[in-house]
């Protein structure tokens, strides 16, 4: 027994460290001498507007090599989109080169209407030189006039590649096209200079190197690659409305808090002038929340569930506040394919223990039976829809041909990382927690018949509190809600994490301080259901974050199509029922906490 233990661990320890390694593997500075080859991987294409659905560049009618040779990625890179494969570029350290023929490509009509197509849709290249990417047009389009209209499509057939090094080391690399006319793909009235027959096309793709000295050192280059945008740079810093927030936050709390105050100091003082009062006494008087004091902590329906959110909640607040500190601490580097990702996976993978624990122990304290099925639906809370979701994401990918659709290596690693990491540390996480868990703490003992709820005015129903606790958190978050969207659907790159780190703590806060004030209204109207409305109060600010998704959508981006859409949309759901599990997690204990202390402090028989 004690020898299968030991296997276990040891076990179980190699496979994290083997998570660990595969997820978040880096590579050391790669030094070159005068003449080494330095190889251009291509990447992928795809339309501008659409970020998310890419193809690979070897799908477009290009020069490539015989035999497709691919190189290894990282799952962050696969996760990215990422399928990078060798080229046919032969770049060589600080040689320059001038009008160097790539290759010779004869054109099918066919062919070329593919061209055509994707350079209306205005397709971009990535391709990758020594982890720095590069970035480029597939073609040339221009629309001008509207009698005569003219409509003018060309191919970029030459590339000049802009090298910068220092020392033994390549610090950035872009292309260009400048002063160089595109071969036309489209004849007629106002196009170019026509450069073959009409349906075929036969055309000379050409490149140059040019090789700069840099006096920026490799560890710095990061900041080149920041300074240097391909995509315009549209999203600007609103110091003003980010500041404005903030203090409005603070204005909130504040007024929240001292309204609560002020109020619970009169309850305390009018419920504890009469020392020698007995409970019998109290119940024939309007005490309004002291006298469901024998009711307040009667156990909600549906404990298991409540339990499940509760830790789930936890592990995602656990991993959120990971991913923030990590990128604080500058772990993040912007050359760096799917850093970010690859991090996520490996924490949620490892904080399952955190939703296992919380739910399990929670769950033991208020008398719950079954924590097996506790475990397994905490386990499933969150992976089951991530699972749906991703299944129709994905299948609409590989539909589409996009780059986006996983391998099935991966598919079955990320399965693997589930099953021998993420559910097992879920498992041990609930045992710790059911055997750790002492009994529940409350302050008033509950009697076992239900005392009736008297009939509640409209403000206090259900739909109107979640409305409030929705909208009032949302609020907080509305302007950097903006820019996060801009960095994940759009082309711009985030850096504010101080000033996101600030918003979160802001947004729980909020969140907190609205649950106390529902909560206490709801008590005061005699009604003893604060478990789940608690949760659902504040959990409701994941509505309003999809129906912001649905308004950027619609007003704030260019997005379009049904493979950005789906995308789009279903990992938007999952990005709010996210929001839900953390927001309702904080406003539970936040109540929880508020309704102990109040019932400690008056005086009962």
């Amino acid at each position: 027994m004690h020898t299968a233990l030991v296997y276990s661990q040891s076990k179980g320890s190699a496979v994290v460290v083997l998570l660990l390694t595969l997820l978040m593997h880096t590579e050391g500075v790669k030094k070159y001498k005068t003449g080494d080859q330095v190889i251009l991987y291509v990447n992928k294409v795809g339309p501008y507007h659409n970020p998310q659905e890419t193809y690979h560049y070897y799908t477009l009618p290009v020069c490539r090599p015989k035999e497709v040779r691919h190189k290894s990625l990282s799952l962050g890179e696969v996760l990215d989109g990422d399928r990078m494969a060798e080229s046919l570029y032969d770049i060589r350290f600080r040689e320059n080169v001038e009008r160097q023929t790539l290759c010779q490509l004869a054109l099918s009509e066919a062919e070329v209407e593919e061209l055509r197509e994707a350079i209306e849709e205005l397709y971009y290249f990535e391709f990758v030189l020594d982890d720095i990417p590069i970035w480029g047009f597939v073609g040339y389009m221009e629309e001008s006039g509207f009698l005569p209209h003219s409509h003018k499509v060309g191919l970029w057939t030459h590339l000049d590649f802009n090298i910068e090094y220092n020392g033994d080391a390549v610090i950035f690399a872009n292309v260009s096209v400048k002063d160089v006319k595109p071969v036309p793909l489209d004849g007629g009235a106002g196009a170019f200079p026509v450069a073959g027959a009409t349906g075929g096309l036969t055309v000379t793709h050409t490149y140059s190197v040019r090789w700069f000295e840099s006096p920026l050192p490799h560890e710095r280059r990061a900041e080149r690659l920041r300074d240097y945008s391909f995509f315009p740079k549209t999203l600007e810093i609103h110091w003003l409305s980010i500041i404005n927030s903030l203090v409005l936050v603070v204005l909130l709390l504040g007024f929240v808090i001292i309204i609560l105050m002020r109020v619970l100091k009169n309850d305390f003082a009018r419920y504890n002038v009469e020392e020698d009062g007995t409970c019998d006494d109290l119940d024939q008087a309007d005490n309004g929340w002291k006298i469901i004091h024998t009711d307040v902590f009667r156990f909600p329906p549906y404990k298991s569930l409540l339990c499940a959110v509760l830790g789930v909640g936890a592990q995602f607040l656990t991993l959120a506040t990971g991913i923030i500190i990590m990128a604080l601490l500058g772990m993040f580097n912007v050359h760096r394919h799917g850093a970010i990702n690859s991090a996520a996976i490996a924490l949620y993978a490892l904080t399952s223990c955190v939703s296992g624990y919380c739910s399990c122990r929670f769950y033991t304290q208020i008398q719950g039976k079954r924590w097996v099925w506790n475990i397994i639906l905490t386990s499933s809370l969150f992976s089951a829809p991530l699972f749906l979701t991703w299944s129709v994401v994905n299948s609409v990918h590989w539909w589409s041909g996009s780059t986006q659709a996983l391998p099935a290596t991966t598919v079955l690693l990320l399965l693997a990382v589930w099953a021998l990491v993420g559910f097992p540390l879920a498992v041990i996480g609930g045992i710790v927690g059911k055997n750790g868990a002492e009994s529940f703490q409350a302050p008033c003992r509950t009697r076992n018949i239900a005392r009736q709820i008297p009939p509640q005015p409209w403000y206090k129903h259900t739909a109107v509190h979640m409305a409030i606790g929705g909208f009032l958190p949302f609020s907080a978050i509305s302007v950097e809600l903006y820019y996060i969207f801009a960095t994940v659907w759009g082309r711009e790159s985030y850096t504010l994490y101080g000033i996101l780190l600030c918003v979160f703590a802001i947004l729980l806060s909020v969140g907190a301080c609205i649950s106390v004030a529902l909560t206490y209204f709801l008590l005061s109207g005699e009604d003893y259901r604060w478990w789940w409305r608690s949760v659902l109060s504040t959990a409701s600010t994941g509505l309003f974050i999809f129906i912001y998704s649905v308004f950027y959508y619609r007003n704030r981006s260019s997005m379009s199509g049904i493979v950005q859409s789906v995308e789009f949309f279903g990992y938007s759901l999952l990005t709010a029922l996210v929001f839900s599990f953390m927001l309702g997690t904080v406003s539970f204990w936040a109540s929880l906490t508020f309704i102990r202390y109040i019932y400690r402090s008056i005086k009962m028989d």
